[in-house]
């Protein structure tokens, strides 16, 4: 009934707006194009009929459309930062709609500022669109990406004032906007929605997407009404390049090398696209292809203060007595890990337009991504044996340190089947595809646009193995210094004694996500005087997703044929260059060949390994919108609009007893409708200032993971995982307040300040049960479980600025800075901890309190050069139990250095280098200099070079 009169509601504004439409019907409208010099499309463009004070902003395709225009001949006049202006005459008559191609030229000042073109224009392009939007906005062009040293859209967004990101095998994965976890923020392709492949989140990976396949990156801070609503921190939109003007090929070659394997780095991309001879028909096909053989070096650590141990003593049931020691905090476990990586990234575009005449265009867009990861892990994992079979004489204690004790030594290798694919090594399928096809009319005043998209994205990892050896020492806990912590043999040659390293296991799992999603919409825009030029903008949206997991997991029973670890294929991984350092020492293990070429027959499937982590979720969203954008004065512009919608979601999961046991499956239904209404202010005091004021509503909704309604007890892990179907989406609302100044010559001085009042935030919480709540012999356990904390506030400035230095005297004119700043304080109540005490010492997770990007470019007309700073601030990454449990993701600063040759017009050459700092990805427990986890990748370099035909 809800949707029917849904519908209702939409065909009667449909029928008015068109009425209104034919009412106006004695007027003319006016369409184009703005391009450059080469033909390129200009996005951010002013277009104003000057008599009328009427006009347009040119979009991603350097588009944009007048309409109700009365009869007669208009100068129309195109503004553009770092161009001339220009002026054409148009004639506007009764009933029909003008169509022009406006050609602007870069401004030429002089010899240097001729040089200083090609940076200029790629800057231009951004600052345009961002002078131009209604909204808070970011905007990167493909020009300024291909400045920076990134191969993936991760690393070129995090140069993006208020955006840090997560990190993966050294690439930038999991984007945060302004503190707000990667969950909580929206990306979409073309404006159609990404899914995601992460099996336990809503996380978009970044670093699948090539950075040479976007056009324009635009980060939206504040959302207007014709946006998703779920996107608390920001939306990130990824644009593909159009269909040229006129023909052009374009293409990248290049090699390299990862210092930390000495191995090879390939790359490759090519563009081509143009028109028919009439222009109407319009097309573009790009691919794209980078593989890299890399790795890291990783150390990890978790600590306690405390340790148990048998008394001796027997109580009233026969059980030993223990009792517990508080030491000072010491590694209860440590290992050390090998990484050795090859990714294999591809990508393809094709993307269609037909431009039937000036008022009727269809376009589609697509595009497939596919990673190969392939990875193989050596690790060394050393854990504290304490408990019954231990007593206080195999510990020893100085000074309340923990300096020895028994350990359990672990040798581990994880590979995958000797194969085409897998090449032993653990191989993770990652794809991702979308697809587009969607129109743009204009039909007599009325401005129509409407797009419906399938994407997917999926994770698969197939045959991925492990073998393990254990063996029993005891071992020196070296915790002299916490950030490089270290245990080792008390007798060395226990170490390489591979003969008493016994059979533990051999695994082979099965995992695969899939996400997909069907997203349908529809606008309508016409002409509404209320306060001054304006219009009335409304829509409807759906989206249907659908994400399930099957994973599957087996052990074998190989103990009677390979006993003892030297039985097996053995490989020396010792290095003295193994970069957390050379105190560390990896040894042997079992080769990932001899793994690989295994025949395992006869496997026993571990359902503890996999039942918790299958689900299938559906949830669809319906929604709606109006808003008006009106010219109050030719200063003041305002946005006024309110958006609606509506969440149902089914989750189904697994019921499980006694760790393996599937008992059943358990489905839970939810639906709950949002109201979003926000308001934008838009000043400009002069042609070169801006100021904008906004409140808005955004949303994000629980991970689909945190929303099974399982319940799975791990009794050798003494842990028990409860979901929470009842959880409620976090809400936000948002105050920005933002000034923009923007030179004539290019570039941008900005500053602001942003408040967000966000309710329900969603953390893990941890307890420690003293009953059987869920089970005989649970007291004691440890309890996980999302919940909803009470309240949050993020408080914000932002800073920024780029310029070309073209005011400086002789060469210094080359020169060109980019530099922003971004200052978080964040707190957050209602998270408890495991006594179920309110804690008051926590910032929101994932609140980087200090952001800074800053770079200082050189550009002539043969020669550019860039050296680029990133930094982001350590924050809370997991909420422990109490405050020594806290996780914390640790600071970065990354350097990299780029550079580029011209040889003519279309020809270039490259070279990169990257993460010249030896930045590992860091974690920390409670303090800073308590390593929980430092993963170094070393630098890489790379080169080649670039051909552009246009």
């Amino acid at each position: 009934m809800k949707k029917q009169t849904q519908l209702k509601w939409l065909f009667v504004t449909v029928f008015l707006l068109f009425s209104f439409a034919k009412i106006n019907a004695q007027n003319g409208s006016v369409t184009g194009k703005v391009v450059d010099e080469n033909n390129f499309y200009l996005p951010g463009a002013n277009v104003v009929l000057e008599a009328l004070k009427k006009g347009a902003v040119t979009d991603f395709d350097g588009k944009f459309s007048i309409v109700s225009v009365p009869a007669g001949t208009y100068k129309l006049k195109v503004t553009y930062l770092g161009y001339e202006d220009s002026e054409v005459n148009v004639t506007i008559e009764v009933g029909q709609t003008a169509d022009v191609i406006v050609q602007l030229s870069p401004k030429k000042l002089n010899l240097n500022e001729v040089e200083l073109v090609g940076y200029g224009n790629g800057q231009s392009k951004a600052l345009n669109a961002q002078k131009n939007n209604m909204n808070v906005t970011n905007v990167v062009s493909t020009d300024q990406i291909g400045k920076f040293p990134d191969a993936n859209i991760g690393d070129a967004v995090k140069r993006i004032p208020g955006i840090t990101m997560q990190v993966d095998q050294g690439e930038a994965r999991n984007i945060i906007v302004r503190g707000l976890s990667p969950q909580l923020n929206s990306v979409t392709l073309n404006g159609s929605r990404i899914p995601s492949a992460e099996g336990d989140n809503r996380n978009v990976q970044m670093d699948l997407i090539p950075s040479d396949m976007i056009q324009t990156i635009g980060v939206n801070k504040t959302i207007t009404p014709d946006m998703d609503g779920d996107a608390l921190g920001g939306s990130v939109n990824l644009v593909t390049a159009t269909a040229p003007q006129k023909f052009r090929l374009s293409s990248t070659l290049g090699s390299g090398v990862s210092f930390i394997t000495d191995k090879r780095i390939l790359n490759g991309s090519f563009l081509v696209g143009n028109r028919s001879k009439n222009k109407k028909f319009g097309w573009m096909a790009s691919a794209s292809i980078n593989d890299t053989d890399f790795g890291s070096d990783n150390i990890e650590a978790e600590w306690d203060d405390k340790f148990e141990y048998n008394t001796g003593a027997i109580d009233g049931d026969g059980e030993p007595v223990l009792e517990e020691v508080a030491v000072n905090p010491y590694t209860k476990s440590f290992e050390t890990r090998k990484y050795l990586v090859q990714r294999v990234r591809r990508s393809f575009a094709l993307n269609f337009d037909y431009q039937f005449n000036s008022t009727n265009e269809l376009y589609f867009k697509s595009m497939y991504n596919w990673r190969d990861d392939r990875e193989n892990r050596y690790r060394t994992k050393y854990e504290i044996l304490d408990g019954e079979d231990i007593t206080l004489s195999d510990f020893t204690v100085t000074n309340g340190n923990l300096t020895s004790f028994p350990a359990e030594i672990t040798r581990e290798t994880k590979g995958g089947i000797s194969n085409n694919r897998n090449k032993s090594r653990r191989l993770e399928d990652q794809r991702m595809q979308n697809y587009s096809l969607g129109g743009k009319h204009l039909l007599g005043t009325v401005k129509t646009d409407w797009m419906v998209s399938f994407a997917k994205a999926s994770e698969e990892r197939k045959n991925e193995r492990y073998v393990g050896f254990q063996s029993e020492y005891n071992v020196f806990n070296d915790n002299t210094d916490t950030e490089f912590p270290r245990m080792y043999a008390v007798n060395p040659t226990d170490e390489t004694n591979y003969g008493n390293f016994e059979y533990d296991e051999i695994t082979e799992q099965y995992q695969y996500t899939e996400e997909k999603d069907i997203n349908a919409l529809v606008n309508f825009e016409v002409p509404a005087d209320f306060f001054g030029n304006g219009t009335v903008k409304l829509g409807v949206k759906t989206r249907f997703k659908n994400k399930n997991r099957n994973n599957n997991f087996f052990e074998y029973d190989l103990e009677d044929t390979y006993p003892t670890m030297d039985l097996t294929g053995l490989k020396d991984y010792t290095n003295t260059d193994f970069l957390p350092g050379s105190q560390y020492q990896l040894g042997s293990y079992v080769s990932a060949d001899w793994l690989g070429s295994l025949t395992l027959v006869n496997g026993e499937a571990v359902p503890d390994e996999f039942l918790r982590a299958n689900f299938d979720v559906s949830e669809n969203v319906w929604a709606g919108y109006v808003m008006t954008t009106q010219q109050i004065t030719n200063k003041l512009g305002l946005m006024l609009g309110v958006r609606v919608e509506n969440t149902s979601l089914e989750a189904t999961g697994n019921r499980i007893e006694d760790e393996e046991e599937l008992v059943g499956t358990i489905t839970d239904k939810n639906s709950y409708t949002n109201v979003l209404p926000s308001v934008h202010f838009k000043y400009t005091p002069n042609d070169n200032a801006v100021i904008r004021f906004a409140v808005t509503n955004t949303l994000s909704r629980p991970n689909y993971v945190d929303l099974i309604p399982s319940l799975d007890v791990v009794t050798s892990d003494e842990e028990i995982y409860v979901g929470n179907p009842d959880l409620k989406p976090t809400t936000s609302t948002n105050f920005d307040l933002l000034g923009e100044y923007y030179f004539k010559s290019v570039g941008l001085i900005s500053g602001g300040l942003f408040y967000k009042d966000i309710s329900d935030f969603i953390y893990q919480f941890q307890t420690e049960i003293d009953a059987d709540l869920y089970g005989a012999g649970t007291s004691g356990y440890r309890v996980y479980q999302p919940l909803n904390g009470d309240r949050a506030s993020i408080f914000g400035v932002e800073v920024s600025f780029q310029r070309n230095l073209d005011f400086l005297p002789g060469f210094a004119k080359n020169f060109n800075v980019y530099l922003n700043y971004t200052y978080l304080t964040s707190d957050a109540k209602g998270i408890r901890n495991e006594d179920g005490e309110e804690r008051d010492d926590l910032d929101l997770p994932n609140t980087s309190p200090n952001m800074f990007n800053g770079s200082l470019g050189y550009n002539h007309k043969y020669f550019n050069a860039r050296l680029s700073a990133n930094f982001s601030d350590a924050y809370i990454d997991e909420i422990g139990g109490n405050q020594f449990e806290d996780r914390y993701y640790d600071q970065q600063f990354f350097l990299d250095f780029n550079l580029g040759v011209t040889l003519s017009k279309n020809l270039r050459l490259y070279a990169e280098l990257k993460n010249i700092t030896d930045q590992p990805l860091r974690y920390y427990q409670s303090i800073s200099k308590r390593t929980q986890q430092a993963e170094y990748y070393g630098r890489r370099l790379t080169f080649g070079i670039k051909y552009d035909l246009y």
